[in-house]
């Protein structure tokens, strides 16, 4: 009994003392599948193997049911070894010289786990012993479990969840009961029934050997033993079965799958991948290059994100990634690039949030100086007054510019280092110019922007998986929503958009209906072209360049990027109806007011045209426009007056400041001039405060740095409504000089320091600047 007692106690502490799991005896493969449940590609484990492994629960019963039948009916009676099959096997070998197997399912793992070599009788003996010693460590559901999944297939295939995959391209919880009884028969002897003997690159299916056909013809026979009920299904029991091929398998997606793998090497991992949108995306891009190839446009990425959730449900990362002359397995969403003119959205976003403008805000495009940066538009010309949307859509780099130089807190800079843009300089690199693409991006982080004003302000982080996998429907949960962080208001953001969904698509001149929110851009020199927009529930980004960075002057935003992208956007909306569904929401704390078209202020008396815009109540700027008055003219003279009388009529003219009636002129627009003002209309304009003048040069708070052995003087201009008057300009109280309005002069300042700069004009209207001097050897 002391014995029994102590037996019992020594058997029961090797089963519940911890031992290590079996499923980690052997390296995994790594299964990535898309959204929907199909396989995108399947890795080798770091033996060279393809092995999975798959859980007992998540396997078909009938398919262990038909392993046990086949392989080891008395499994769950015998403690590792079959003592009758022993025996029998013994009787078969010493009588009559013909070897019979009597391996149990047990024994089979022990050999595979411990590396047992059992042909001879002393290997024999070691895997006995091996077999009793799992079945004392581990209990039967495990070692059912561990041999499912390291049981042979053929070739370089372990498990049958691996060769599920494999050969018929389904989880091994969807096989059919003719699938469920091939794979059962493979293990056995899997040289000859396995499914790699007629497997060529030229014959996609392997059909059944002789062998393999033999045994499970067999074990159709014993399942229909067992299941009578199903003897009327013998012709489908025992119809041919074709099976694929390593060669074969799917390699779907392949820079999004090498995203994955570098992040998790094995296991089973499920993408975000959405394999009709993948394979739109790589279908347009394809014949697109094939038809601009002649134009040096060779290679091109794309990005697809859900809004909602920031899944990747697409990534194109090179169009050939087979195509080494295009270095075409670079991954070109997530290389760091120049993103042109794409990040200007965010300036204007932050103006509307910081009180600067709203959308049909009058901005200046005129020559302008920032310290030693000049910025010059696209065109090489100046259009003079400009309403801040179409600034936006018609991408002038000189409002945004003088834009991102008036916003405090975040500036452009702060804001993009909020965003998790990654491995920025320091600001003073970059300066103004990044806002016209003087700093680098990758694809990733810039659809992380448009993401993040796809969705009211609110940054959300991009995954290209989902969470968990419900293996009755190959569907997948919704992740958790995390923690977002706001970093523009819900009204800037939808301001941002409508103003975006304003710029008229590149063949129809017209807005895209249904809306698209979108913007080009193109890096200096040519290097990049760039797409990147909203519609309905996504953001799609397109880039169109050379990976080693050569230039190319195709690569325009507007003239290349843009066709490819609203491609994509048509294509995609064929085949999902949810992308036309609208952009945003309008926020309750945003007004439609008219304004004054021309001056972008609410409209005095004398505005002839009005145009509606959006207006954030307590933030957005808003004044009563000044810019038409109504004169009295003497008809007679064409003068103004003072008096009424039988020949005085009212006229109403356009006040604009010097600068602009020069620009005007220049880009042959000009204006009618208003008459020369008389002393009544003087004190009127005074009090009224419409003969302003504005200091056109240097910019507020400029730091200036010159050198002692080359002097160079800092221009001073100003703008004002009545271009016969002078302009007395001092520093610090000092008078430096006097010059007409528009016209600028030259300021040497004797000592480094800090400067008030002030102008004033003959009736006393002042405007004034501080500025930096700095002296340098």
């Amino acid at each position: 009994m002391v014995g029994a007692g102590l037996l019992a106690t020594v058997l029961f502490l090797l089963r519940i003392l911890p031992h290590a799991p079996l499923s980690g005896v052997a390296p995994t493969s790594a299964a990535i599948y898309a959204r929907s449940g199909e396989l995108m590609r399947l890795s080798l484990a770091a033996d060279d193997q393809y092995r999975i492994w798959t859980p007992l629960s998540e396997m078909d019963p009938r398919l262990i049911d038909a392993v046990l039948l086949y392989e080891d009916k008395w499994f769950y009676w015998h403690p590792g070894v079959n003592p009758v099959a022993i025996g029998r096997a013994l009787t078969s070998t010493l009588g009559n010289g013909v070897r019979q197997g009597a391996s149990t399912i047990s024994m089979q793992l022990a050999r595979r786990v411990y590396g047992i070599r059992s042909q001879q009788p002393l290997g024999k003996l070691r895997q006995i012993a091996a077999a009793l010693w799992l079945e004392l460590r581990y209990s039967k559901r495990e070692i059912l479990e561990a041999y499912l999944n390291l049981a042979p297939y053929g070739g370089n295939i372990e498990g049958v969840a691996t060769a599920s995959l494999i050969y018929f391209h389904k989880r091994v919880g969807h096989l059919s009961l003719p699938e469920i009884l091939t794979l059962a028969i493979i293990p056995q002897n899997p040289s000859k029934r396995g499914g790699m003997q007629r497997q060529t690159a030229a014959n996609r299916y392997s059909s059944l050997p002789e062998p393999r056909d033999q045994a499970r013809r067999r074990l159709a026979q014993l399942w229909l033993q067992e299941h009578p009920e199903l003897q009327n299904y013998q012709n489908e029991l025992h119809a041919p079965q074709r099976l694929y091929g390593t060669n074969n398998m799917p390699f779907l997606a392949p820079h999004a799958t090498d995203y994955l793998l570098r992040s998790q090497r094995s296991g089973e991992i499920w993408s975000s991948v959405e394999l009709r949108q993948q394979a739109a995306l790589e279908r347009i891009i394809h014949q697109f290059i094939a038809n601009h190839g002649g134009a040096g446009i060779n290679n091109a990425s794309a990005m697809l994100i859900e809004r909602q959730t920031g899944e990747v449900r697409a990534l194109v990362g090179s169009s050939n990634y087979f195509g080494a002359a295009i270095e075409g397995q670079v991954n070109g969403t997530q290389a760091k690039r120049s993103p042109g003119s794409t990040l200007k959205p965010f300036i204007y976003a932050l103006g509307l949030d910081q009180g600067l403008i709203h959308p049909m805000s009058m901005l200046k495009d005129a020559p302008a100086r920032f310290g030693p940066f000049s910025p010059e538009n696209f065109d090489g010309r100046f259009v003079g007054p400009i309403s801040a949307q179409l600034a936006l859509i018609r991408s002038r780099n000189v409002p945004a510019v003088t834009l991102m130089s008036q916003l405090s807190k975040p500036s452009l800079y702060e804001f993009l280092q909020q965003a998790g843009v990654s491995k920025m300089a320091a600001e003073r690199h970059y300066g103004l110019a990044l806002a016209l693409g003087g700093g680098e991006l990758t694809m990733e982080e810039l659809g992380r922007l448009y993401l993040m004003l796809g969705n009211g302000g609110l940054v959300k982080p991009l995954s290209y998986t989902r969470t968990t996998a419900n293996t009755e429907t190959n569907e997948k949960s919704r992740p958790q929503a995390s923690a977002s962080q706001r970093l523009l208001s819900e009204e800037a953001a939808f301001l941002t958009l409508q103003m975006l969904q304003e710029n008229p698509r590149p063949e129809t001149g017209e807005p895209s209906q249904p809306a698209v929110a979108w913007k080009t851009g193109t890096s200096w020199g040519f290097r990049d072209a760039w797409t990147v927009g909203i519609f309905g529930r996504y953001v799609l980004l397109v880039w169109v360049g050379n990976f080693n960075g050569a230039g190319n002057p195709a690569f325009v935003g507007v003239q290349t990027a843009a066709p490819l992208f609203f491609r994509i956007v048509d294509g995609l909306r064929l085949q999902t109806p949810d992308a036309a569904m609208p952009l945003s929401k309008q926020p309750q704390n945003v007004k439609r007011v008219d304004v004054c078209r021309a001056s972008g202020d609410l409209p005095n008396a004398f505005c002839p045209d009005l145009t509606p815009t959006w207006f954030i109540p307590g933030k957005s700027p808003i004044k009563v426009s000044d810019l038409h008055r109504a004169v009295q003219i003497d008809s007679r003279t064409g003068l103004a007056t003072c008096s009424k009388g039988p020949y005085t009529k009212t006229e109403v003219y356009e006040y604009w400041p010097t600068d602009m009636q020069k620009l005007f002129r220049d880009a042959g627009m000009p204006r009618r001039q208003p008459p020369a003002e008389v002393s009544c209309d003087q004190a009127d304009m005074r009090a009224s405060g419409g003969g302003s003048v504005t200091i056109t040069a240097p910019a507020t708070s400029a730091t200036y740095t010159l050198r002692l052995s080359k002097t160079a003087p800092i221009i001073l201009s100003a703008s004002a409504v009545n271009a016969r008057q002078d302009l007395f300009w001092f520093a610090n109280g000092g008078l430096i000089g006097k010059a007409r309005a528009g016209n600028s002069i030259n300021w040497l300042p004797a000592t480094p320091g800090n400067y008030q700069i002030r102008v004033i004009d003959q009736d006393g209207r002042s405007d004034g600047r501080e500025v930096v001097v700095e002296f340098v050897p």
